[in-house]
């Protein structure tokens, strides 16, 4: 398969990983944002409603958007992998990837779990304690660590 020129994998994965860092940021900020919105707005409140906004902003304007891009470089990697480099499906299976995957996986269900979140804050409801909040909102840094030390050690595959 013949790639355009502007279709290089360094441009590629280079734009992944800038997709990567935003989908994290936000992901990182938005349970931040809970736990404040938990402890100092109470339901029906003007500051609530400022929360409100707040949240479906992030989500909206940066959050989604950057998952979306992650998930759409990321494909087209494989595509690479699998057809101009000529590695075929099994490299989907070598332990470094499969680790990536689980990790991907994990975060797009972290990012589901704080979607549902907002919903629930937007209903009136709080539906976990600030300390909730501040004890989970580094698990998308630990979980891109363990992404990205696969990939780069690509361990099992030495």
């Amino acid at each position: 398969m013949n790639w355009p020129d502007f279709l290089s994998y360094d441009l590629l994965r280079g734009l992944h990983i800038i997709a990567v860092i935003a989908w994290m940021a936000g992901m990182m900020y938005l349970p931040r944002l809970y736990a404040y919105h938990t402890e100092t707005a109470p339901p029906g409140t003007p500051f609530d409603a400022h929360f409100q906004v707040w949240e479906a902003k992030l989500l909206r304007i940066i959050i989604n958007p950057a998952m979306t891009v992650t998930w759409l470089l990321g494909a087209t990697l494989i595509f690479w992998h699998v057809y101009a480099a000529g590695e075929g499906w099994g490299f989907l299976l070598r332990p470094w990837m499969l680790t990536k995957l689980a990790v991907v996986t994990a975060l797009s269900g972290w990012h589901g779990f704080l979607a549902g979140a907002r919903k629930k804050f937007a209903a009136g409801q709080r539906p976990k304690s600030a300390r909730f909040w501040r004890a989970t909102n580094e698990i998308p840094f630990l979980l891109a660590v363990v992404a990205v030390l696969a990939v780069t050690l690509q361990f099992g595959a030495r």
